[in-house]
């Protein structure tokens, strides 16, 4: 292998959706700054985001009462001084977003408003339901007209490189070949790792990367434990494409009702906000009357609401009608899926992890503000509020001193093709074992199960190659063993994490957050 062609910069941002882009685009203010994508750089989880982005702008709502629903929502674990950063500053990058261009649904002149599941209020702002690929479309124009960042799309970090115990960049595959970036500050923007699971709803490259580089580098994860899984995906069993499509939880904000496969409503005997209960709470009813009913879904039917479907849910319309279901008359038949990850690497209100130089934003960072679960179209709001708040400290970094020689990508193995193929088989049996031990019901046999078949599969990190699809893998094989020994330590119900063996709340672990660094 040639050595490695070495780009140099300020700032190097990994990670194409809200967070990486809000933190470039204020970063390129600042100096010469790098904008890294594993894909094209429209694939990211925010242009998936259908529902939209919440924020106390309307007249009767304010930050408080967000805060409450957010606080609640989060089942105890919520950081609350993350809460309120979130809460109190999300009107006004929203509000930027606005003169950005983001064309949000308006009524009679004014923002349209929506509520879903857990909201108190109408504080959901939305573009039809399509709403993240409205953010992304305004903030990468923003960013394409300024000019001020470099765009490298198609490229494939494999480590951090840290001398001196701080990050001073990544090393990288681009087109087969080894790059390495040096900066003074590097941002993991990567997003989350819904693909561990083979019931999804992320876009392909969500595959863990960004806490995998982060935990192997030394810095420290964080609740690890918490998944989160959408209620309601379009369920077409044999039919089922490779990517599984999200219903909107707006769809239930507006009034549509969940009902088992005799037709028969649910939801209000399992909580008193029937169809706007929080996410955990529906998903695991949902997945309970499945095995009542012993059926591999569930229907949500829009029969009773009263506005335009088509124009509301143009996105979910047009998809159903693909599979031949109109949603105007039919029932829609949904399952819940992985959806939201709300570990993820431990950082502080700026974003900072516990390595110097190197911040996190987004989906890939946790610092409590989503809890033990995720409040409703949160996520949007905090990739813009504290992926602006990480460029802020970000673009406070020194040069950096002392730095020595470059330390140089390990050589890669030949990899044959019967161990290419063996590997790629390990990844679906892997997510399948994810799916069955690790998803929305959990118990110690389960998890103690994944983890011994992780082990015996751990000769696959050993593998050194220069092809992305590996090393996704190998990414996978070390996200899913940290959430399994994250939930098996977990002995509790709480949130998104669900025991069978431990149904309960144990109160002596309010607040309690689970954290690993790797072994030295």
């Amino acid at each position: 292998m040639s050595d490695p062609t070495i780009i140099s910069a300020d700032f190097l941002v990994i990670g194409s959706g809200i967070a990486g882009l809000t933190a470039a685009r204020k970063l390129s203010q600042h100096g010469k700054t790098i904008l890294i994508s594993k894909s094209h750089l429209r694939e990211s989880a925010t242009q998936y985001a259908q529902g939209g982005i919440a924020a106390a702008l309307q007249k009767d709502d304010a930050p408080k009462h967000h805060f409450d629903d957010t606080i609640n929502a989060g089942d105890g674990l919520c950081n609350e001084e993350a809460v309120k950063i979130l809460v109190e500053e999300g009107p006004e990058r929203v509000r930027e977003l606005i003169e950005l261009g983001a064309k949000f649904d308006t009524k009679d002149g004014e923002l349209d408003f929506t509520k879903e599941a857990a909201h108190g209020k109408r504080r959901i702002l939305h573009a039809g339901d399509a709403t993240g690929r409205e953010i992304e479309k305004a903030l990468g124009s923003a960013i394409l007209n300024e000019g001020l960042v470099s765009l490298i799309p198609n490229t494939m970090i494999t480590q951090l490189i840290i001398q001196n115990g701080q990050c001073i960049g990544c090393h990288a595959i681009q087109n087969q070949m080894p790059v390495t970036y040096i900066a003074k500050a590097t941002i993991l923007a990567t997003g989350g790792c819904g693909q561990l699971y083979s019931h999804n709803t992320n876009p392909p490259i969500a595959t863990g990367d960004g806490i995998t580089l982060a935990y192997q580098a030394g810095a420290t994860v964080q609740d690890m434990e918490f998944t989160q899984f959408h209620p309601t995906t379009l369920y077409l069993g044999d039919k089922k494409p490779i990517s599984i499509f999200l219903i909107s939880e707006a769809v239930r904000g507006e009034g549509a009702l969940l009902r088992n496969i005799h037709g028969e409503r649910f939801m209000p005997t399992y909580h008193p906000d029937a169809e706007l209960a929080p996410r955990d709470i529906v998903a695991r009813a949902i997945f309970s009357e499945m095995q009542k009913t012993n059926a591999q879904h569930v229907y949500l039917d829009l029969s009773q609401l009263k506005l335009d479907i088509q124009t509301r849910f143009p996105t979910i319309y047009k998809r159903c009608l693909e599979a031949k279901i109109d949603i105007t008359r039919d029932f829609i038949p949904v399952a819940p899926a992985a959806h939201y990850f709300m570990g993820g690497i431990q950082t502080d209100l700026w974003g900072q992890t516990t390595i110097p130089r190197l911040f996190a934003g987004g989906e890939v960072a946790c610092l409590g503000v989503h809890g033990a679960n995720r409040l409703a179209s949160n996520s949007l709001l905090d990739g813009l509020v504290f992926g602006h708040r990480l460029a802020i400290k970000a673009s406070q970094s020194t040069a950096i001193k002392n730095l020595n020689s470059i330390i140089k990508q390990q050589k890669p193995n030949t990899i044959d093709a019967e161990t290419h193929s063996g590997i790629l088989s390990f990844k679906q049996a892997l997510r399948d074992r994810m799916w069955q031990y690790a998803a929305i019901v959990r118990d110690k046999m389960g998890l103690e199960t994944l983890l011994n078949f992780i082990q015996k599969n751990k000769d696959i990190l050993s593998v050194q190659t220069l092809q992305p699809e590996i090393i996704e893998v190998q990414n996978m094989l070390i996200v899913s063993e940290l959430i399994a020994k994250s939930a098996l330590e977990r002995t509790e119900s709480r949130g998104s994490h669900y025991r069978l063996d431990y149904p309960q709340k144990n109160d002596t672990t309010r607040q309690y957050h689970h954290r690993m660094t790797k072994p030295k």
